[in-house]
């Protein structure tokens, strides 16, 4: 991993290119101590970069994820952008959570006054003017310095103003055209449908058509955990106008999402990455990293259920530190999304029904004292009546629709779907040492395991499973030396309640 905690890719607006991210990259250094590294990008026809093969969004989005992929070190990053690069991003975004990409790791998007993924607002008259500057050729000084005027709420100061008109005049005229023709009026959102995981946007309140008081409608249906933030005082060329505040909103927003859940070190966010893995199961991989949103609202459960079931999840499954899977806020929304495995003991009722029926329930015998250790002592002792069957005959809320042994059924389901959201996450399926998602890829030859033995990995494993297994390694004597166990086996987990 790099000497930062993570990366910041930036996508520049139209007009400007990878040299528009350096007041950022200054801010967050200032900021941010060199936590984030921060890699600006030409998207096609920008800094002297070649052009697309053609004006859609699609080809931008192309031209970045060829960075991406290329800087990307396996760790967590961020994806900042601005104006044409926040509708590129929106593409781009959709491709790494359906894992059509070989990246892995994205966290969240700050978005800096994006286009939306329907036609951009622009009025007729201006769309024209602008198209009537590059029909000759390169922009003029002229047309970029009014460019550049037009855009911000106050003169930039020398240095930002001198920088932000070489970047505008140095763009292609081909690209700035198929921009305004084709991209800018283009609409993706079919295709995107929503896209959920953290978002911020940050907009100018003298921003005409991007501004702040048009984002919340134009993200709203795309990005349904959007935080909207609206700077006073400021036009739409973010990255020169409120680069300490971008900074830090991308602080935040790294502190809220890969500071407070759980992630993978560079090497497994590689294999992930790679062509061993299946586009698929990276794509599930993907969306199953995005840390929970902390003002989760249920859907499925009432408020008081979500906390019994929160609870719960702590006793059954608990997870120390500070990064942690919101496993009851994944399962409401998996009972609301009618996302299950089929399956329910007879006579036993739907599975969100048994839920609040079984949560009702078990909070009515939930110990409350106010001494944790005696509580913690009263709930365990509960837990294994449940789970024995004991207290099959104590007494059930819900009348004829819950009793006892429904009780325990139910109870099982509970068990069984918090370990199996807890083990589908990718942090826990390398905390326990598995990687057999790298087995089905596309990468060329032989993807299958090669090296069996516990202790021992394959050249591509992660180093921390073993040691590399040479020609002579053989199963049968690893099996007699060991008797046949697995107890040197370096793939193991804490130890959980024996009730899980």
């Amino acid at each position: 991993m790099t000497a930062a905690d993570g990366t910041v890719f930036f996508l520049p607006g139209l007009g400007f290119d990878a040299a528009a991210a350096a007041p950022i990259a200054d801010a967050l250094d200032s900021l941010a101590s060199g936590r984030l590294r921060v890699v600006g990008i030409d998207l096609p026809g920008h800094g002297g970069s070649p052009d697309a093969p053609n004006g859609s969004v699609s080809a931008l989005a192309d031209r970045a994820l060829q960075v991406i992929e290329a800087e990307a070190d396996g760790g967590p990053f961020v994806i900042a952008a601005h104006s044409m690069g926040g509708k590129v991003a929106a593409v781009v975004t959709h491709r790494i959570l359906s894992g059509d990409a070989n990246v892995f790791g994205l966290a969240g998007l700050v978005l800096l006054a994006p286009s939306p993924p329907t036609p951009e607002p622009m009025a007729d008259d201006k769309r024209a003017e602008m198209l009537a500057w590059a029909e000759n050729g390169l922009i003029s000084e002229e047309h970029a310095v009014e460019f550049v005027a037009q855009n911000a709420a106050t003169p930039l100061g020398d240095d930002d103003e001198r920088t932000a008109i070489a970047q505008v005049r140095l763009m292609s005229p081909l690209a700035w055209r198929r921009w305004l023709t084709d991209g800018s009026t283009e609409d993706v959102s079919e295709e995107l449908g929503s896209i959920d995981l953290p978002v911020v946007v940050l907009a100018g309140e003298d921003d005409d058509d991007l501004g702040a008081s048009a984002q919340p409608r134009l993200v709203a249906e795309l990005y349904p955990r959007a935080r909207v933030v609206s700077l006073a005082e400021t036009g739409h060329l973010l990255p020169y106008e409120r680069p300490a505040e971008v900074a830090a909103e991308i602080v935040r927003l790294w502190d809220a999402t890969v500071s407070a859940s759980p992630q993978l070190t560079p090497e497994w966010g590689r294999l992930v990455a790679s062509d061993r893995t299946a586009p698929e199961a990276r794509g599930f991989l993907a969306r199953r990293l995005i840390a929970d949103d902390p003002d989760y609202r249920p859907r499925a459960l009432s408020a008081a259920q979500l906390a019994m079931l929160r609870t719960l999840a702590d006793r059954l499954l608990p997870q120390p530190g500070d990064r942690r899977i919101d496993l009851a806020a994944r399962v409401d929304d998996d009972l609301a999304s009618g996302r299950g495995d089929g399956w329910r003991n007879a006579g036993q009722p739907d599975d969100a029904s048994a839920y609040r029926l079984g949560l009702d329930d078990l909070a009515a015998l939930w110990s409350d004292d106010t001494d944790e250790q005696n509580a913690e002592a009263e709930q365990d002792a509960l837990i294994a009546g449940i789970v024995s069957g004991e207290l099959n005959d104590h007494e059930a809320l819900g009348g004829d629709d819950w009793n006892g042994a429904m009780r325990q059924h139910w109870f099982d389901d509970v068990r069984a779907d918090l370990t199996r959201i807890w083990l589908a996450h990718p942090a826990s399926l390398a905390r326990v040492g598995y990687d057999g998602f790298a087995t089905s890829g596309t990468a060329s030859g032989d993807v299958g395991y090669v090296a069996t033995a516990a202790g021992q990995r394959d050249p591509w494993e992660p180093a921390e499973l073993g040691s590399v297994a040479s020609d002579e390694d053989d199963d049968d004597a690893y099996d007699d030396e060991h008797d046949g166990t697995a107890a040197n086996n370096t793939r193991t987990v804490e130890e959980n309640p024996a009730w899980i």
